[in-house]
């Protein structure tokens, strides 16, 4: 069984920072790829942004030039940093893992971390 400890949300200002982490345990799987996505209220769960095995990211459109993410292979954890926050960004963040275990594929999701950003 895969379990996945997210931290890092918080209450920041508009035009702040925080760094979000995202830790996954276990055994008998490898990991293809992790990243984050974001659901506010009364809307749907959006990719936020997705790193490959061999460190290839993609964000969205939204968020490129803002948000950062980086993994650390050692330590199973990868991490979004997240620059310039806009009121909009508000949402809850949950992370994301892409696995093989016995040659087939599956996902695994985080409980989700709350990030607010104040006008």
């Amino acid at each position: 069984q895969v379990q996945l400890v997210e931290s890092g949300g918080g209450l920041v200002q508009a035009g702040g920072s925080l760094r979000l982490s995202c830790a996954a345990s276990g055994s008998g799987f490898s990991i293809n790829s992790m990243g984050w996505y974001r659901q506010a209220p009364g809307k749907e769960r959006d990719l936020v942004a997705r790193i490959n095995s061999d460190n290839r990211a993609m964000y969205a459109d939204s968020v490129k030039g803002r948000f950062t993410i980086s993994r650390d292979n050692a330590k199973n954890t990868v991490y979004l940093q997240m620059n310039n926050l806009k009121p909009e960004d508000t949402a809850v963040y949950y992370c994301n893992l892409l696995g093989t275990r016995n040659r087939v594929d599956f996902y695994s999701w985080g409980q989700g971390t709350q990030v607010t950003v104040s006008p």
